[in-house]
């Protein structure tokens, strides 16, 4: 696939997402979109795994870091969100508990005592130059409890959106897995 469809645009969450829904408030919300090949497969759990099997060195790097500033505050570290009891009372994707799924979208995230996040992972058609084009979108909201959830978000909220970003790019470079051909 060319370059040109590596462009990853910040968009609205989309209105028909359950993620626009999920809190009242919202103390972080955003979105990106990616045009996808027409053949890649539509399913939202086998993008959203895809998706996110994708991670970055450096993602790793500033998780491991996060990690370790956060362990102090009693907040839950990748590890324990990763930890086989963590996968055997809740289906999970990466360090992500499946809360809903859909035939369009899952919806993925995590509750602590600081804040409770929602990932959206969506396959959508929208129209680009009067031709229908199918596409991810990836939305974002965090609601807040405390004041050291606000400032947790306002800390890692400018490496959340370069993360989510690499996540959509490294997939596109990897190529979208998609659908079988019938014999």
């Amino acid at each position: 696939m060319p370059d040109t469809h590596w462009s990853i645009a910040s968009v609205a969450i989309p209105s028909e997402s359950r993620v626009s829904r999920s809190y009242a408030t919202t103390d972080l919300a955003d979105a990106f979109a990616i045009r996808l090949p027409k053949d890649a497969i539509t399913d939202p759990e086998l993008l959203a795994r895809f998706l996110f099997s994708q991670q970055a060195p450096w993602v790793a790097g500033l998780m491991r870091i996060r990690d370790t500033l956060v362990a102090g505050f009693g907040l839950k570290t990748s590890g324990q969100l990763r930890s086989p009891a963590a996968s055997r009372s809740d289906k999970r994707i990466s360090i992500f508990k499946i809360y809903e799924k859909g035939t369009h979208e899952i919806l993925l995230g995590e509750d602590d005592k600081h804040l409770d996040f929602r990932v959206s992972v969506m396959h959508q058609t929208r129209t680009v130059s009067t031709e229908s084009a199918p596409y991810l979108v990836v939305s974002t909201v965090v609601h807040c409890h405390n004041l050291l959830g606000r400032t947790y978000i306002r800390v890692i909220a400018p490496f959340h959106r370069l993360v989510v970003q690499s996540f959509m790019r490294r997939a596109a470079r990897a190529g979208w897995p998609v659908l079988s051909q019938t014999p």
